[in-house]
Formats: C-alpha cells, sequence, structure tokens
C-alpha cells in the first residue's frame, strides 16, 4: 500500500483534497538558492520514491534570497505528534532504509519550525544522517558508569586530549567496535551524554565517507590529535531547533534527533547521572535505551522513569558526624527501587496519567525546580556537511 492510499484510509479523507488546518502552523523544510526544472523534478521523483509526493504543498518565495518550501498536507494530529507517524504511513522503518526515510521526511515536513538547507543536496544528506543515527543507535549496548571509561584497544586516553585513535586504526571501525557489542563481544562503560556523541560521531562519519571524503579524513586526523567533546562537540557539530521562548510541542520529534529529559525533583537530580536522561529518537515512538539490548524506551516509560528517580534516592549513613573532616555522606540511585515503581505505576492506568500530568510539562529553566517537568522545548541536529556548505566546526583541508 502505497503512504498517500494509507493515509487515506487512515484519515478516512479524500488525500488529494487535503489541504494545511489553518490552525496549524507548519513551517517545513525550506531550500534557499533558485532553482532549475532539473532541481524541481529530482526533488518531486525523490519525495515520490518515499510515497510523499502526492501529499506536499509547496511554494516560493525571495524574502532574503529566493526559496522553496516544502509541507506535508495531512498532519496527523493538531498538536503536532509525530509520535504515531510511522503506524499512521502504514511504514516498516525496522525493515526498510526507504520507510524509515519516508518517516524521517514526513515528521520534517511536519515541522514547526523551518529546516532551512542551502540545497537538494544538503537535504539528502540530513535525512541519511538521521537514518545513520536511528541504526547506530538501536545496535548500541553499553554499560553505564559516570565515573569509569572503558574503550578498545584502537583508543588511548590522556587527560589531555580524551580518548584518541592510535596509528593505523579507522574511525568508523573503531567507533563500531566501541558501541556495538556484536561486533567487540563485550560491553564499554559510557555515561549516556558521552554515549550520544560517539553515536553521532560515528553516523557523521558514515555520512562523510558518501558526501565529503576529505571532510571525513579531517574528522579522523582530528581524532588521532584531540577528542571533541561535551560543550565543545555540541558547537561543533550541531544546532538547536526551539527554545524556552518558543519550545516545541512536547510531543514532535523527528528520528535522528538528540534530546534531553531532564529530572525535575532536585534532590535526586544532584546524583550524577541522574541530572537528567540524553537520547536519541529512532521514530515509531522509541527512544535510545544503550543499557537494555532491544528494549527501547517510549515516552510513557521514559517519563514514569525519571519520575520515580525520586523514590530510587539513597543516602550513605554518617559513620561520625562529629569527626572535623568527615566526608559528606554519599547520594546515590538504588535502580532495584525505581525498576518496582515504574512497573506498579505502569500497571495502573490511573497513576500513570498522573505522573504523566506532571512530568510532560515544559521544563523549567535551569537552576530553577519548580511545577516544570520533564519535556525540553528543543532538540538537536547535525549541521550541513557537504562540500561549499559544510558547516562543521572543524579543520578540513580544501585540496
Amino acid at each position: 500500500m502505497s503512504v498517500s492510499t494509507a493515509l487515506a484510509a487512515s484519515a478516512s479523507m479524500d488525500v488529494s483534497a487535503a489541504v494545511l488546518d489553518p490552525g496549524i502552523a507548519i513551517a517545513g523544510v525550506r531550500i534557499r538558492g533558485v532553482w532549475s526544472d532539473d532541481d524541481q523534478a529530482r526533488c518531486r521523483r525523490w519525495l515520490s520514491d518515499h510515497g510523499l509526493g502526492d501529499l506536499i504543498v509547496q511554494d516560493a518565495g525571495a524574502d532574503e534570497g529566493p526559496w522553496q518550501r516544502f509541507r506535508l498536507s495531512w498532519p496527523p494530529a493538531t498538536d503536532l505528534d509525530t509520535i504515531g507517524l510511522a503506524q499512521a504511513l502504514r511504514l516498516s522503518p525496522d525493515e526498510s532504509d526507504r520507510d524509515l526515510d519516508a518517516e524521517i521526511l514526513a515528521a520534517l515536513l511536519l515541522s514547526p519550525v523551518s529546516f532551512d538547507f542551502p540545497s537538494l543536496e544538503e537535504w539528502q544528506s540530513a535525512v541519511r544522517l538521521r537514518r545513520f543515527i536511528v541504526q547506530a543507535g538501536r545496535r548500541t549496548v553499553l554499560a553505564f558508569d559516570t565515573e569509569q571509561a572503558e574503550r578498545p584497544d584502537c583508543w588511548r586516553w590522556s587527560e589531555a586530549t580524551g580518548f584518541i585513535l592510535l596509528p593505523g586504526h579507522d574511525l568508523i571501525p573503531s567507533l563500531e567496535q566501541t558501541l556495538w557489542p556484536d561486533v567487540s563481544g563485550r560491553l564499554y562503560s559510557f555515561s549516556c551524554y558521552r554515549a550520544t556523541e560517539y553515536v553521532l560521531l560515528l553516523a557523521l562519519a558514515q555520512e562523510l565517507r558518501i558526501s565529503n571524503p576529505a571532510a571525513l579524513a579531517a574528522l579522523q586526523a582530528q581524532w588521532q590529535r584531540k577528542a571533541i567533546q561535551s560543550g565543545p562537540f555540541h558547537d561543533a557539530f550541531l544546532h538547536e531547533y526551539g527554545s524556552l521562548q518558543a519550545p516545541l510541542p512536547p510531543r514532535y520529534y523527528v528520528p535522528g534527533d538528540r534530546l534531553w529529559f531532564r529530572n525535575p525533583h532536585e534532590p535526586s537530580a544532584n546524583v550524577e547521572g541522574y541530572e537528567g536522561s540524553w537520547v536519541f529518537y529512532l521514530g515509531q515512538g522509541h527512544f535510545t535505551n544503550f543499557w537494555k539490548p532491544g528494549q527501547p524506551y517510549t515516552l510513557t516509560y521514559k517519563c514514569v522513569e525519571i519520575y520515580h528517580w525520586r523514590h530510587g534516592l539513597r543516602q550513605d549513613a554518617v559513620v561520625d558526624p562529629g569527626a572535623p573532616a568527615a566526608p559528606a555522606p554519599r547520594i546515590w540511585m538504588d535502580e532495584s527501587i525505581v525498576e518496582a515503581r515504574v512497573a506498579g505505576t505502569l500497571a495502573d492506568p490511573l497513576a500513570t496519567n498522573q505522573v504523566l500530568d506532571r512530568m510532560m510539562r515544559l521544563r523549567d529553566p535551569a537552576g530553577v525546580y519548580d511545577q516544570g517537568g520533564c519535556i525540553d522545548a528543543s532538540r538537536e541536529a547535525v549541521r550541513c556537511v557537504r562540500p561549499g556548505t559544510f558547516d562543521l566546526a572543524f579543520q578540513v583541508s580544501q585540496g
């Protein structure tokens, strides 16, 4: 069944006559620059190959230079909920790269924030890169640890450089061996934030191998000198869309998004590693779970789990509170209590709804713990990668 036929069946409407609901602000995808007839034909063919050709509203403009805009003409819900998008489109993203790309495309075309690309090719790279993120995220299984970090023998660590590649080792297979136990035969220790960096780095390297080999060579050379990580990693490779001033809808996600679920309970958020949870959206309503193979999180599960971190908070007893140099008691998380609480809540629909009512709220600003929930206002995506429009912040030789 084609996507357009599936939509017609699920919406009980004439898709060919579908129009945008004027009450929904859909910005979709905007391509900058002058387009030839060949550009138009290639874009239409690409969208049609993914079953979306008959479902696109296209318009053009010239403010701040010429552009073409593409939007999906059939929003799945008035609140731009993309969680059930693959099901509504009758797609099988786990089984088909084409279907995964179609889910990514449809979600981009429903965006309330304009995704601006400098060319059709850059848009195509962005979709493929998101596919690589999803596929890498599905296979990644790690051991959660905020204090220790382990890597295969192809890496060397120092305080000054972080983990860098040893000579003779290529970036892509080294990352695959690090992230995927079906390749390495073991689990390596990571925090959730560092794990997302490695998944992003792998997907980026895979895309550069196709679209910009010179940039891949430069990326590998960078990781042979010094790892880019934490804030500099975000600044070099990613951009955010959405903000606390203009938040994204709480159920709007694009496969390949990196995002943060915040822990709104201040005492348990003081436990290292439990300030929140960094994940990727995998599509089909699933988010990465790097710690349990084959068990991706749902939005409901993730909200309920983070809510119950407050109940897993534990503090070691103070042995001698009168000692002048007595260390502060250690606080830690008892995951067994969290898991039991989660199971109990999920077995009770009323209790689940009560937790979701609190946790599905937009998070408070940084440093504030008031009435906010765990939902962030923004998502993160990789910047442009193609020669000529490349804007990742590391040095690439122009040859």
